[in-house]
């Protein structure tokens, strides 16, 4: 039975042990997504699963997505798609990234991994990467690709949300606020779907703009969250030396390695909160750690060109 079935799997809570925590008595656990498998971790996982067995079960043997050239959801995609025995098609912003194939293979780890994953290229526009999600686009797709399965950029729809509702378990009852990075909003609704009336979430967006809630809300009728915009570090994708030698430090400390993207921005920001006496006292924290590892070895590069401190992989 491949990793893709009816079974839930769980994945163990990790107890964060620092100064500042014990200075404001306050507990940190961060659940670990990350670990549930080596390509297709976190929310990816969460996201792909009822996606991928709705287009098995409707007997489609192509499965379509969007996403940039560094995009964890292509990765991941193209890596399930291998495990479960179905082609994987990726809409890739940029057009000029096909000019030379080869050498934006050798440049680009997340392709290259998607690429000997078996996933085909289609190379667009970024004009018309805008209309990715219009009826004709997509229409045009359907016929260019004898009506594959498309799942949207980042992997958000009903069926992902439902795949993140079964992050957290009974066991996560005990805990008084929930964590989450934000980046599509599907990941968070899911979790705020699962809380009980006595829980809130608190979603950290990797990106700037006020959209997210509005999006979240598609998913969810609850109202136990709100969203903290202070830690996106500049926008999606943006990072620092200050950020770099928080994940650096983190790993040294907890044995936990952090994506730039989206993780290590909600910690920065947990951390920073409970620094400024945010929470109360013996407020208990669940931070969901959703993945995105592959994308690191990406960010390196970018950290080199810019002179930076590169991300250390150690655990």
């Amino acid at each position: 039975m491949h990793i893709f079935s009816s079974e839930i799997p769980t994945s163990k809570t990790q107890t964060i042990t620092h100064p500042v925590l014990d200075t404001a008595k306050v507990f940190l656990d961060i659940k670990r997504e990350d670990e549930i498998h080596k390509e297709v971790s976190g929310n990816k996982f969460r996201k792909l699963k009822y996606n991928l067995l709705e287009a098995k079960k409707k007997g489609h043997n192509t499965v379509l997505t969007f996403g940039g050239a560094y995009s964890n959801h292509i990765a991941a995609t193209a890596a399930a798609g291998k495990i479960i025995g179905v082609q994987t098609i990726g809409v890739i912003r940029g057009e000029e990234l096909a000019e030379n194939l080869e050498k934006t293979l050798s440049e680009n780890d997340t392709l290259r991994l998607a690429f000997d994953a078996g996933m085909h290229f289609k190379f667009i526009s970024r004009e018309m990467y805008r209309d990715k999600s219009s009826t004709s686009f997509l229409e045009q797709l359907k016929n260019e690709f004898s009506s594959c399965f498309i799942i949207p950029e980042g992997g958000t729809n009903a069926l992902a949300v439902k795949g993140c509702e079964e992050i957290l378990t009974l066991n996560d009852t005990v805990y008084d606020i929930i964590c989450c990075a934000v980046g599509t909003g599907g990941t968070i609704a899911g979790v705020i779907n699962s809380t009980n009336s006595n829980q809130s979430v608190l979603g950290f967006p990797a990106l700037k703009g006020n959209f997210l809630s509005t999006d979240i809300k598609k998913y969810t009728s609850k109202t136990n969250w709100k969203l903290i915009n202070d830690y996106h570090f500049g926008g999606y994708g943006k990072i620092n030396r200050e950020l770099v030698e928080f994940i650096n430090t983190f790993s040294e400390e907890q044995h936990i390695t952090l994506d730039p993207i989206y993780t290590a921005k909600m910690i920065f920001g947990i951390f920073d909160r409970i620094q400024k006496g945010v929470f109360k006292k013996n407020t208990r924290i669940l931070a969901i750690h959703t993945g995105g590892l592959q994308g690191i070895a990406g960010m390196n590069k970018k950290l080199e060109k810019k002179k930076l401190p590169l991300i250390t992989i150690g655990y």
